[in-house]
This record gives structure tokens, sequence and C-alpha cells, in this order.
């Protein structure tokens, strides 16, 4: 229970020695800061607060964890549940649960300890729902943990579907990492920014903004509700931000079928089989059993047919017990030998890894495991792999000392926005062809380019210039493309795409929430004959690894540009009533009960500022997916920052701090970081022990 205002200042010490484990300050956002008496006590806190302001969601996300979320939720949870009894999440979990060293497994006890005394202690506060998943063990800590790492991010359940279509598809991202020597500092101190972008909350990808400290730990930053551990942080002495990328640690293989098995090494095989039951809740509040009769080959799990022979998975990573405690150490860690020792653990099967320290060090490492893949070429890999030998089935990966990294470049920038790795410092100092049928190099994120020629031209970056260039919301496609799609509309254009291109001459190309022009050219963009920013495709001059700044640029068919800007015209008359309406009339941030203007724009216009929209309602679209959880760190002597969680802090029922923070997205502002006990007690909203 929480106690409020100047009693709980005396009354707290007294509070806090009865509960035993610490006390939680809540500042006005909705941040709690874990004050604990040891790292257990730490642990147990952490749940505590996360299940206060997500506890409806913390529990659902364990029951899909436990492939059980169909008993509760219905038939919406089928498809959960059935991936995770397909790739036998609560069994491997088991094995992982009894892999974790004592201290640790403490930790990952206390922290579900943490959840269920909330839950007893609130009766009310959860919903009758939710209630049923309860009482939560480190058993599902672990499980939900397998699940987001290895089938969310490596291979959700959609995979399924892309071995059907014959090709394992990679699905837009868009995440900024960046690090700032002391050489390009003006403070002389190393900064660090974190920029993760995902789906707006509506579930696994929901972040979580938090401070933990307890005698020799002082960590803050955010996770994934449901994790135990951060994956954006700061301490006094190191931080580090993550991006998603693609490893290559996950591979289709297309079986031969023979008799009742497949063909491996010219021999007849059998499947291992099993049975799995799902029980499914009815709408009359009945279960229904439904059984999944799960199939595995030498490579893994069979998972979709193609062509008529089954598809198996094989996912890095399932004998790697240990992702969260790799990342427990990575945050306690104070120098950069201890964090590269913790790397060196190898547990966590993907996210490029942006660091910063106090001693100036910062480091880009294209993190994850990296199958060795021997002989043949990415197009290979990324298709149905043939499974009929064993020639084709990866058992090893990439050691710590082999993946591609960057440690204080000369340049004194390091950046990653889900590019591969060979641009992570400028000037360039990877060489790619040693990864050549491992990495890709032929992809290109024009947000990746303008966050390099930002960097690229300020010598020297301020905490105040790192903010601000966060925030560019300027479209690197725009200034690649748009004088030959003026000149193509002169060519080839109607006398509304003519009149079209003059909006486009016009406009400042940003995506404010003022600028005119935007709306146009992105309704142009999301057309056939246009040039696409995430694939590449469409340009003059194709990508070259070599020349970032200015490829691809250019329009590969100008006809057909002019004819999409055609109807680009025409759509965006009809829907907003003019060419040139502005980006926040249509784009809105709408969380909670706030409905604001939106600056920033999808990535595959080349904005650095990540925002991305929902389809059209009454021609408005609704943000759905970017900016999450952002932090612009100086590590000074103490450690200073600006953080903004952009959708609230919190999802339950009646919460103050579901959107409370929209209106500083909105007007493209960060908050003060409090991390001091005088800080947060000058912002306190409240305090309780636990």
């Amino acid at each position: 229970m929480r106690i409020i205002g100047a009693l709980a200042a005396l009354l707290l010490p007294i509070a806090a020695q009865a509960a035993g484990h610490g006390e939680i300050l809540w500042d006005r956002f909705g941040v709690a800061h874990v004050f604990a008496r040891s790292e257990t006590d730490l642990f147990r806190g952490y749940g505590w607060a996360q299940t206060e302001s997500h506890g409806n969601l913390l529990l659902k996300l364990y029951a899909e964890g436990r492939g059980r979320a169909a008993e509760i939720w219905g038939p919406e949870e089928l498809d959960n549940d059935r991936w995770m009894a397909v790739n036998d999440v609560e069994a491997r979990a088991k094995r992982w649960l009894a892999a974790q060293p004592p201290a640790f497994r403490a930790d990952l006890d206390a922290f579900a300890e943490g959840v269920n005394e909330y839950a007893a202690a609130h009766p009310d506060a959860l919903s009758p729902q939710t209630r049923q998943v309860l009482p939560v063990s480190a058993l599902d800590v672990v499980a939900y943990a397998e699940k987001l790492f290895q089938f969310v991010y490596l291979a959700p359940p959609t995979i399924a579907d892309k071995a059907a279509r014959l090709t394992v598809a990679k699905e837009p991202n868009g995440s900024n990492g960046w690090a700032i020597a002391p050489s390009r500092s003006k403070s002389g101190r190393a900064m660090l920014l974190m920029n993760p972008h995902l789906p707006w909350p509506t579930g696994w990808s929901t972040y979580y903004e938090i401070q933990l400290k307890a005698p020799g730990v002082d960590l803050y930053g955010a996770s994934q509700v449901g994790l135990p551990v951060l994956r954006f942080v700061f301490s006094d002495w190191l931080g580090y931000t993550q991006t998603v990328d693609y490893p290559g640690g996950v591979t289709l293989y297309r079986l031969t079928p023979a008799g009742d098995g497949y063909l491996y090494d010219g021999r007849t095989r059998s499947f291992e089989t099993a049975t799995r039951e799902i029980r499914v809740r009815q709408a009359d509040g009945s279960l229904k059993a439904e059984t999944v009769t799960v199939r595995r080959a030498v490579q893994g799990p069979v998972v979709a047919e193609a062509g008529g022979a089954p598809v198996a998975l094989r996912v890095a990573g399932l004998d790697r017990p240990l992702a969260l405690l790799q990342y427990w150490r990575m945050e306690t860690a104070h120098d950069f030998a201890g964090y590269q020792q913790a790397l060196r653990m190898q547990q966590v099967p993907s996210f490029n890894v942006i660091y910063a320290d106090r001693d100036g060090h910062i480091q880009y490492l294209f993190n994850g495991l990296v199958p060795k893949k021997i002989g043949r070429d990415l197009a290979f890999w990324s298709g149905l792999v043939p499974g009929d030998r064993s020639d084709t089935l990866w058992t090893s990966h990439l050691s710590y000392d082999e993946l591609p990294k960057v440690s204080d470049p000369a340049g004194g920038t390091v950046q990653n926005s889900n590019d591969p790795p060979w641009n992570a410092a400028w000037p360039v100092t990877l060489d790619s062809k040693p990864y050549a049928n491992l990495i890709e190099d032929r992809t290109v994120s024009l947000r990746m380019a303008s966050g390099i020629r930002m960097l690229a031209g300020t010598p020297k970056i301020g905490f105040d210039d790192l903010t601000a260039m966060k925030w560019s919301d300027h479209s690197e496609l725009a200034d690649r493309i748009l004088p030959d799609l003026e000149r193509a509309a002169a060519l080839y254009g109607t006398d509304l795409a003519r009149r079209a291109a003059e909006v486009l001459a016009r406009w400042d190309r940003t995506t404010a929430a003022d600028s005119r022009g935007a709306l146009l050219f992105l309704d142009w963009v999301d057309r056939r004959g246009a040039a696409d920013g995430y694939k590449a495709e469409g340009f003059a001059t194709p990508y070259d690894l070599a020349r970032p700044l200015d490829t691809p640029a250019g329009l590969a068919d100008p006809k057909a540009a002019a004819a999409a800007l055609d109807a680009a015209a025409e759509h965006t008359l009809a829907v907003y009533g003019a060419l040139d309406a502005p980006w926040g009339q249509s784009m809105r941030i709408r969380l909670g009960d706030k409905d604001l203007p939106a600056s920033g724009g999808p990535g595959r216009l080349g904005v650095f500022d990540v925002i991305d929209f929902g389809p059209p309602k009454d021609s408005r679209r609704a943000a759905n997916f970017g900016d999450s959880f952002i932090a612009v760190v100086s590590f000074d002597r103490p450690t200073r920052a600006r953080a903004l969680m952009t959708y609230g802090n919190a999802s339950q029922p009646g919460s103050p701090h579901i959107s409370d923070q929209a209106p500083l997205l909105a007007k493209h502002e960060l908050r003060e970081v409090w991390r001091t006990r005088a800080e947060i007690e000058a912002h306190l909203e409240s305090r309780e022990a636990y």
C-alpha cells in the first residue's frame, strides 16, 4: 500500500524495517525507484513495481510463455500456445532454470515472489482473468525470456507461413543507437543515445522504465515487461543500448519424405514424435482440449509444409540458458573489461550492442549467435535449405573474438540503425568480405545514413546537440530522389502531378507536425513506381556499401514515378482536401485521453525520428510504432541523463501514467532523469515499503 505525503517521510523507516526488503519511491511520471537492502531484495522490488504498473499485461505475458494462455483468454491465444508446444518451450525452460547459478536463481525466485506479493497485497488491483495466472514462479520468468528472445524476435509463429512461401523474410525494424567518445564530445565525456523502436504497447513490445538501487548497484533504464533485467541501461560506470540485428540464427530446412520419416545422408530416419494437450476456453466458460502432435527432425521441429514436403526449423541459442544472467553481469560491470567478460558468455542470441563508459571507451558489437555456415552464399541460407544431408546442418557459431565489432574508433563515434555492421564507424573500419556467406552486406537503412551524416557533420557534440539530433525528422529519402521526381513530373506527369511536384519543391523535407508536403510524399512512396527506402529498390543508382551517404539515389523509372505521383496527388486531395495539408493534421498521437499532432515519420522515408502509423480512420492515422524508451546519457561524474517513455510508464486501468508523457513526445522534449534520493523526493508522487 502506498503512503503519501509528509507523514510518509516519518513512517517510512519503520515501514521498510517491518517489510524487511526495501522501499519504492514513485516519481510524478510513474517511474519506480527501488531502494533495496540486498540484491535479492532488489529483484523482489522490481517484480513488485512491474506488477503495480503493468500487472494485467505481465501476467498475460507469463501465461503466453507457459503456452497456456488459451485456457484463460480463449481461441485468440491458440496460435501462441501451439507455437510454444511445437517448440517445447516449457520443458526447455525447466532445464534452463535448473542450470542457473544458485545466487542468480535466488534473484529470479525473488522477482517472481515480488509479483505474487504485490498481487496478494492488492487483491483488487488485477483483473479476474489475469489473477488466474497466479502464482508465478522463476520458471515463468525463464520461459517468457526464452519465448521473447528466441520465438518472438528470431522465430515468431509467422515464420511457419513464410516457410510455405519459400523464404525467411525480414520485417522492417527501427531502432537507433549511438555512442560518442570523449574526443567528439564538448564536455570531454562519453555519451550514449538509446532509441529503441517497437510496436506501441500491444503486449511483448511494451517497455518499462525503472531505477534499481542496492548496495553496490545503481542502475537506471528500461526493459520489456516480463523481464527481470534491463536491456537499455546506464550506471555511473557504463551503459549500453541495443538494436535488432540479423545474425542468421534461424534456418528453415526442406525435408525429403521417406515413408513415415525423412531422408538424411542417404538413410531413412524416423521423426521423434510427441503429443501436447492445449486447453482452450470456450465462450460458455468450458474448456476444450486440443492435441498438438509434434514431429522433430535432426534440425528441429517440423513447423510447416512447402510443396508437400515437411519444413523443419532450427533456432540458435536453444542450448544457451543464461541470457538473463549475462544481461545482469553486463549491466553491473564497472569497466570495459568486466563488460566484455560478460559478453563473452554469448548467451544472448541476437541484438547489436552499443556501449559507452565513464573511462571514455565506446564500442559497437554485432552481437548474437552467428552460425558457421560453410561454403554457400546468403541466398542459399535465406531460402529453404535442403535438409537431406548433414553438410547443411550448422552446429557452431562465431566466437566473441570473431564477431564484427568496433572499439574506440579514431572517428570517435559508433552507431547502428538495424543495419549490418559495416558502417558502424565512420570512416569505415570493418571489412565485410570475411563474412560474405554469414552476414548481409547488401541492405541499407537511410536512417543509418542520416545518422552518419549528422554525426560526421558535427565535430564536437554537446548534450543538447545530441538531444536535438535524436529528434531529427528530416527525410533522407527526399534528398535522394526529389530532384529526379520533379523532372519526371515535368516530362511525363499530368497537370495534377506537376502541381504536386511544385508542392514537394516547396516542402521542407521534414515530417514535423506543421510540415506541408510530407503527407503527399508518403502517399507517393507507398505506391508502385516509387522508390522503396527499405528494400533499396526503384533507384537509378543502386546501393554501394562504400558510399552509404549518396547511394542509393535517383529514380530508375521516371515515367512510373510520375504516374505514381499523379495517383498520390489525387488520393491526397480526396482524403485531406489539399496537396499541402500539414503532416500533424492527419498523423496523430492517440494514447489514453490524448489526441495530439505527431512529428517524426516512418523509417522508410529515411527519417531518424521514427514514428509509423496505422491505417486511416476519418482521414486521421494513429501512431502505432516507433519511439518507445528514449534516453540521452552523458558519463559525467555523476552520470547525467534525459529520458522519455513515449506512451507512459503504466498500463493498469486508472493509472495516471498511461499517456502522461505523450505531450512531451508531441513537443519533442525529454525529461530530466532523477536518480538521487533528493531529486526523486523533490518530484515525489508516493512511496511504499515492500
